[in-house]
């Protein structure tokens, strides 16, 4: 809960300085993934995608949205981050200037998939009716 002195952010991923600092630590952890650094045979031969990055207002928690190419094996790549976390956090304390290295989480981005959704509803029948031109007007 903020305190009464502090402003809520009107921005929808945070402030500014939330904005930069997990841009900062998305370019840093895809870096490391494309690299390959991170030395696990699940993320082997799996190319994943880190699309956001949400930081707390106090800048010690990361949330890594993830996904892997197709969004195949999802469970088994987050479950490889997941044992990965320790080494991740300490290369990514050691790429981005920060006071404290952030605690950092995984989770599967989801937007690729409502994304999907709304397109496929977008292509019903009744939508097109909708969005078709009414022929009563042209007359």
């Amino acid at each position: 809960m903020p305190r009464p002195h502090q402003k809520r952010s009107s921005t929808p991923g945070g402030s500014q300085r939330q904005l930069r600092v997990g841009e900062a630590v998305r370019h840093a952890v895809a870096d490391i993934l494309q690299q390959g650094h991170a030395h696990d045979p699940d993320l082997e031969g799996h190319i994943i995608t880190v699309p956001e990055v949400r930081m707390s207002p106090d800048l010690k928690l990361a949330t890594i949205y993830v996904m892997p190419l197709g969004g195949r094996d999802s469970d088994i790549v987050l479950a490889a981050l997941d044992r990965n976390r320790k080494f991740l956090r300490g290369e990514v304390a050691r790429r981005v200037n920060l006071k404290f290295a952030p605690d950092i989480r995984f989770r599967i981005d989801e937007r690729f998939d409502e994304a999907e959704r709304i397109e496929k509803l977008l292509r019903t029948p009744a939508v097109q009716r909708d969005l078709a031109p009414d022929s009563d007007k042209d007359q």
